[in-house]
């Protein structure tokens, strides 16, 4: 077994172990940097209330609570599915150097775990997604940009 194949190991190890929690779907995660597991998640949706708990982005927050940063340079994620598209969102702003999935979109689907429909929603417009989005408030909404933008002390990312 190569090293690969080894970290996904221990991500499909973090799913099992949280599936016989009752913790969540099928799903885990581990996050590695320099050869060490740094953050380990698994898909603790149900057991949580937390519709945002996927393994992705638990183990991001691990792995980032444990190395007090809000960065994954110079680190690969293991995950044992490929990442839905919030998680997708999740892993760009971590900024990981790579990324390894096991199952697929379709394997996911195969057992109830489709998220085929937001992928769909995404290019339509908003009048004509099934959540309507309308905008409202901008003027409002813009006084946090603009204390942003004078902000002198802010940490960019």
């Amino acid at each position: 077994m190569n090293k690969h194949e080894k970290f996904m190991s221990e991500a499909v190890k973090a799913a099992l172990e949280g599936m016989s929690n009752n913790e969540g779907g099928p799903f885990g995660c581990i996050v590695v940097k320099d050869g060490e597991i740094i953050g380990r998640g698994n898909n603790k949706v149900t057991s949580t209330n937390d519709p945002t708990a996927h393994a992705e982005v638990t183990a991001i927050r691990d792995a980032c609570n444990n190395i007090n940063s809000f960065q994954l340079d110079g680190c690969i994620i293991y995950t044992s599915c490929e990442p839905c598209p919030m998680c997708l969102g999740a892993i760009y702003w971590a900024r990981p150097d790579r990324v390894f999935y096991g199952s697929n979109q379709q394997d996911a689907a195969n057992i109830g775990f489709d998220d085929q429909f937001i992928y769909k929603e995404i290019p339509l417009p908003y009048e004509k997604r099934s959540i309507p989005f309308q905008q409202i408030g901008r003027n409002i909404a813009l006084e946090s940009f603009n204390k942003w933008t004078e902000k002198q002390d802010k940490i960019q990312y």
